[in-house]
Formats: structure tokens, C-alpha cells, sequence
């Protein structure tokens, strides 16, 4: 009898084991495919240090850490990244948060769901030959002017700061040169005789005296008595309906890419490019590193949207973006904070 007992307990004892096994089996294969579902993002220009968060995210594991397959596309061309989000080729873009309001006016719903920069992060530059001439933007006047592409978030800020030096944007002669290398052979070539980047291609040309900066939007002074406050730009943007049922792989991004954030603010700018691939440098390391130190405070520290900073953004963008004219834009509806309370 004994022994028919010990037997049964046994055999219990080994189905709960049998059940743990099979629900740990279950679970592990789960979570594995959770993560083989890869998340496409595309970025606006990777190696652009606006956009340093989300790369520096993948660098670190962060993202593999969370569970995440991530992939990290780039295009220097936000209103192309725009493109590839419509057509569902991808499930975000890290680009301007502007875009958020001009696709809204579009009748597409998009927001940002984590706030990489509160400024611009780019500066206008004028070619060393041009500087004699060009002491402010409105003697831009006239010129050949460079920005990323026609409809960028650059041409629009461009044409904002021409309105308010108080000439016609149309007196400038806009002209689409892309960024980086092509940024650069443009201006060098006397092709444009200013224009607005970002860096690293900001300290490349400042550091080998081929341009000047003649207004600075990395920094949070300059960025207020430009523009009017803090500028809201480098974001995530996802599609709302994406995000409505996504999200649990959207508050993994965020808390992912928020890590990166505090690593950022909590490392010297050495350590961080050290992080980088060496690609990220143009051959000029030093210049990286010093372009990075001058310009950490355009980072946020938490992700979150700014008060104000939508209205901002919206001042000044409605008189250029032609989608804007006769729409009510519904601001709340192009960003959300709620995923940030998780990230720290």
C-alpha cells in the first residue's frame, strides 16, 4: 500500500514538473517570437547627432535587451522617411516632430511617443567667401540658400527666420542640397552661399574654416529668441493606429531609447562617440566629440514634449506649409507623454 502511494505521488509530482516544463517552454517560445517580429525604423539621416539617441540605443543593446529586433534604416531626407511610413514600409520614423502636424493636415494620424531634442539642433552656415557679405540672415537676401530638400522641416525654419529678419522668403533662392558630404560640396563649391545642417557636418565645415555659423539653434538661448520657446525636433513618430495596438513594443522603445537619453547626460561626450561606429566621425573624431560637448543641452533629459513647445513648433510652420492653410490642428492628437513614466 505504501509503496502504491509513494508511486502516485510520484507520478504527481512529475506531471507538475511536466506542466512547469511545458509552460515554460510555451512562454520561452513566446517571447522568442514576440521578438523575431522586427520593428523597421527609419532615421533622417543616422549618422546625424540630432538623432544620436536611437543609434546609440542600438549600440548599447538596448533595444535587444528589451526584447526588441529593431532594424535602423536611414534616408537624409525626412519628407522621403515620411514617405516610407505611409506606405507601411515602416513602422516609425525618427525625424522632426513638425511632420506629426503637416500629416495631420494630410488627414494622417501620427505622434511622437518620445521627444528626442528640444531645439533644432542645426545651425545656419555661410561659406567662408560669403561671410565678408553675410553677417546676418537678413542679408541672405539675394543668395542661394541650402536646405535638405524643398517641403523639409529646414526650408521651413528658413523661411520663418527669413520673415521675422523681415524680408521675403522668395528673396532667397531655396535651394535642395541634401546633407553631410553633399552639404557640403554644395556650399564649398559656391553652389549655395549659406544653409541650415546639423552636425557633424556643422563642426566639419566650422573647424576647417570653410563656413561660419551666423545663428546657432543647438542651444536653448539662441533657440528662444528665434523661434519663441523651445523647439520641439528630433522625435519618434509612429502612426496612431500602430501605436493604439502596439503597445507594449512601443513602451519598449521608449524605455530603450530613454536609457540612452541618460546615458547621454550622464557620460562625457568621449565616452559617448566611443560608443559610436567609427563611421559616424567623417575621419575627424576630435571634431565630433567637441560638436557633441558644445551641443548636449539640446538633448531632453526625460522624452517628454515640452508645455509650450507644440505651439512653438505650429507658430512657425503655419505660414509656409502649404497642407496648414484652412486646418484646425488638434496638437494634443500629434504627441503623447504616457509612455515616459515607465522609462526611468
Amino acid at each position: 500500500m505504501k509503496a502504491m502511494m509513494k508511486a502516485s505521488r510520484m507520478l504527481l509530482l512529475s506531471k507538475k514538473r511536466f506542466t512547469a516544463l511545458l509552460v515554460a517552454l510555451l512562454t520561452a517560445t513566446a517571447e522568442s517570437a514576440h521578438a523575431d517580429q522586427k520593428i523597421s525604423i527609419i532615421v533622417a539621416g543616422i549618422e546625424k547627432q540630432i538623432y544620436l539617441p536611437v543609434k546609440l540605443a542600438e549600440q548599447l543593446g538596448y533595444f535587444s535587451q528589451a526584447g526588441l529586433d529593431v532594424e535602423l534604416l536611414t534616408d537624409r531626407n525626412g519628407i522621403n522617411a515620411e514617405t516610407q511610413l505611409l506606405s507601411g514600409a515602416v513602422q516609425g520614423v525618427v525625424g522632426f516632430y513638425d511632420h506629426t502636424i503637416n500629416l495631420q493636415a494630410r488627414g494622417k494620424l501620427v505622434k511622437s511617443v518620445i521627444l528626442l531634442t528640444q531645439t533644432p539642433g542645426e545651425a545656419v552656415l555661410v561659406s567662408e567667401s560669403a561671410s565678408r557679405n553675410i553677417t546676418s540672415i537678413a542679408q541672405l537676401s539675394g543668395n542661394a540658400f541650402g536646405v535638405t530638400g524643398l517641403g523639409s522641416s529646414t526650408n521651413l525654419l528658413i523661411r520663418y527666420l527669413a520673415q521675422q529678419a523681415g524680408i521675403k522668403a522668395t528673396a532667397i533662392n531655396i535651394v535642395p542640397v541634401g546633407a553631410g558630404d553633399n552639404f557640403i560640396a554644395a556650399l564649398s563649391q559656391g553652389r549655395v552661399q549659406a544653409g541650415i545642417t546639423t552636425d557633424p557636418t556643422i563642426s566639419r565645415l566650422t573647424s576647417s574654416g570653410r563656413a561660419m555659423v551666423l545663428l546657432d539653434l543647438r542651444n536653448i538661448k539662441e533657440t528662444r529668441s528665434a523661434l519663441g520657446g523651445l523647439y520641439p525636433a528630433a522625435s519618434l513618430y509612429m502612426p496612431n493606429a500602430w501605436v493604439a495596438t502596439h503597445r507594449d513594443e512601443v513602451q519598449k522603445m521608449v524605455t530603450a531609447i530613454g536609457k540612452a537619453l541618460t546615458y547621454i547626460q550622464t557620460h562625457t561626450a568621449a565616452e559617448i562617440a566611443e560608443q559610436m561606429p567609427v563611421s559616424f566621425y567623417a575621419n575627424d573624431k576630435e571634431s565630433y566629440v567637441v560638436a557633441l560637448k558644445n551641443s548636449k543641452e539640446m538633448f531632453t533629459t526625460d522624452g517628454k514634449m515640452p508645455d509650450g513647445g507644440p505651439e512653438t513648433v505650429l507658430n512657425v510652420i503655419k505660414d509656409f506649409d502649404k497642407n496648414l492653410k484652412g486646418k484646425h490642428i488638434n496638437l494634443q492628437n500629434t504627441f503623447t507623454n504616457e509612455f515616459m513614466s515607465s522609462t526611468r
